[in-house]
């Protein structure tokens, strides 16, 4: 999976929730996994995370606007080291262009820009069009990591043109792509991939209803484990509640399912999705029900696809309540 971090301004913070909305596709597939410092949780130090992911980050999205220029923050540190790394051939840097400045003459001018022409989101007829833009430049810079990675030589050179470019040895060397051979995954396996996601699902849900109260007076959340296999999550606005959700684990050998939601809470005999894991014969993932997700039934989603899913289908009611 690629990675990608976000280097912005927190004046563009609701920019970059739009965007991170319309790459949610490429996280589901398991594609990239993404990552920005509001993720950042509770005592952790926040420089050495902004740098630990720095440093490990396939693609870099640099969100441009004035305020990102003007930044001392991203422009001392975040766009230095993005722009070290991609000269090195170490990651890929792409522009973003968020309002209209003069980014043209910076370091990072002589970049293709996400959009065509570098046109800025905000001038795009809606933001969606803009954005459906980036995520076509994300998906093919993440198919050129993964065709490199997989044609680059045992101790070859990570110098930009071995990462970055198209191989001299995969033109030399032509070869199908198609090398995969099944695998099979033991109930071992099964059993702690089903456990890793909800526990996954449990983190998320937790971190995002705090970070949900921290930045909307007037909300109170509450988050309670049942045991080590369920938990309930409430929001409250001015002391009513808006919105109610249950997630437990199921049982996969009855046919219940791996993961389970439900909007009234913990009713373990009725659920509104439940996701079963499976494997597509190279990896596990979780499927959803058919009829209760926008994705093919057939698609495999990831822990984190599994989780934004399932706070998507909470969240959108709880929005609903209160419009």
């Amino acid at each position: 999976m690629v990675t990608l971090v976000f280097s912005y301004s927190h004046a563009d913070e609701d920019l970059r929730n739009e965007l991170e909305t319309h790459l949610s596709p490429l996280k589901r597939m398991g594609t990239i996994s993404a990552w920005h410092d509001r993720r950042i949780a509770p005592g952790q130090e926040f420089e050495h995370e902004i740098d630990r992911y720095f440093a490990e980050a396939n693609i870099i999205l640099l969100l441009v606007s004035s305020d990102f220029i003007a930044s001392d923050y991203c422009w001392n540190i975040e766009i230095k080291n993005a722009m070290a790394r991609h000269e090195r051939g170490e990651a890929i840097v792409i522009p973003v262009i968020l309002r209209n400045c003069a980014w043209h003459n910076l370091p990072f001018g002589k970049l293709l820009a996400a959009t065509k022409d570098g046109k800025p989101i905000t001038q795009f007829p809606s933001h969606d069009d803009g954005f459906v833009q980036v995520v076509d430049a994300v998906s093919k810079a993440a198919a050129r990591i993964d065709t490199n990675n997989s044609t680059q030589e045992p101790h070859a050179s990570t110098s930009s043109k071995a990462q970055l470019s198209p191989s001299v040895n995969s033109v030399l060397k032509p070869r199908s792509g198609n090398l995969s051979l099944p695998k099979t995954f033991s109930d071992l396996d099964k059993d702690r991939a089903s456990r890793e996601g909800f526990e996954y699902v449990a983190r998320y849900f937790e971190n995002s209803l705090f970070e949900l109260k921290q930045r909307n007076p007037g909300i109170e959340v509450e988050f309670q484990p049942v045991d080590s296999s369920a938990f309930t999550c409430a929001i409250y606005l001015h002391g009513t509640r808006t919105g109610q959700c249950g997630v437990w684990r199921g049982d996969r050998l009855h046919g219940v399912g791996s993961v389970c939601f439900s909007h009234d809470g913990m009713v373990r005999n009725s659920y509104n999705e439940s996701l079963s894991l499976a494997d597509n014969g190279q990896s596990l993932g979780f499927r959803t029900m058919m009829g209760f997700s926008g994705n093919s039934h057939n698609t495999l989603l990831t822990n984190e696809g599994m989780a934004e899913h399932l706070w998507d289908m909470f969240f959108k009611s709880v929005k609903q309540r209160m419009s």
